[in-house]
């Protein structure tokens, strides 16, 4: 019996991609790894002539993952991420238990070294950016901070009296501290008061809430629109908000901040290039304790 992806679903029941839709925000999943789930389950589905998950099992994903490898020459990474979407699927969804699944073909891990960008080529780089960008990418490098980690900050999560970053819902789902660097403390300020300034034309408008897990937001229904709660990054245009279907603004691009990066290390120069994009666009790889980082001061 063949199924397409999301159903056919006995009557009065949900379709299997609205289940699984609801298991990920029951746990409060971020939405990217809702979207990632949902289209690894689609593939896997497809990939098996649209049989309805409920009809395979353990060698069905192992071969699926195989085929991945082998065929597809995904990354481990990717691989890892398609495993998870499916014992996401049959553990949460379907609940059925499956025995571990290790008989596949792992994706081959590539073996590199950490790269690392001096003092000067860091101000190079710098000294090529400027405005919002300038102050993320500083800010990032010298918190140490992931890129969504810091497109993520609300304006409560910046303590300038202790100098320090409250990064909420980070790496594991954990919350940690790190530095707010001396260097980027005044072009920061300077940057909160232009989007404290967005933020009342907002609400003038008729806007200026922004998305809040569904538990805080209907424990503190005016939470939105308060100061506190708005994002350090906006985005410049308002748009429909995917959780609550309501016009809101959302925090700046991670594709915005990554497009200014790499124009700012083509003008820096060849190793720039090659090396900031996964410094400081992708993932931070510096020690949030490194004195470097908290003393460097902003290209003039």
């Amino acid at each position: 019996m063949s199924a397409n992806p999301d159903g056919p679903p006995p009557p009065g029941k949900p379709k299997l991609l609205s289940r699984v839709q609801a298991a990920i925000r029951l746990r409060h999943y971020s939405l990217r790894t809702e979207r990632a789930y949902s289209d690894w389950i689609k593939r896997f589905i497809l990939f098996h002539g649209k049989r309805h998950p409920e009809e395979m099992g353990e060698a069905e994903i192992t071969e699926f993952l195989t085929h991945l490898a082998v065929q597809g020459g995904v990354a481990a990474s990717t691989q890892n991420q398609a495993l998870s979407a499916l014992l996401f699927l049959y553990r949460e969804v379907l609940k059925v238990e499956l025995p571990w699944v290790a008989s596949f073909t792992p994706a081959k891990r590539p073996v590199r070294l950490p790269v690392v960008l001096t003092r000067e080529e860091v101000q190079r780089l710098f000294a090529a950016m400027e405005g919002t960008m300038l102050v993320i990418a500083q800010l990032l490098y010298g918190g140490g901070l992931r890129l969504l980690e810091g497109l993520r900050l609300r304006v409560k999560d910046l303590d300038f009296g202790y100098r320090q970053i409250v990064v909420r819902d980070g790496k594991g789902a954990k919350d940690r501290l790190t530095i707010l660097p001396d260097s980027v403390r005044s072009p920061l300020k300077r940057h909160l008061a232009r989007v404290r300034l967005l933020h009342y034309e907002d609400l003038e408008a008729g806007f200026g809430q922004v998305w809040l897990p569904s538990a805080l937001q209907h424990k503190y229904p005016q939470a939105p629109r308060e100061w506190g709660w708005q994002w350090v990054f906006p985005a410049a245009k308002r748009s429909l908000d995917p959780h609550s279907g309501q016009v809101a603004r959302q925090h700046a691009s991670e594709k915005m901040v990554q497009r200014a990066v790499q124009a700012a290390a083509k003008k820096a120069g060849p190793r720039e290039m090659h090396l900031i994009i996964t410094i400081i666009a992708a993932n931070s790889g510096r020690s949030t304790h490194d004195q470097n980082c908290s003393t460097m001061s902003a290209p003039s």
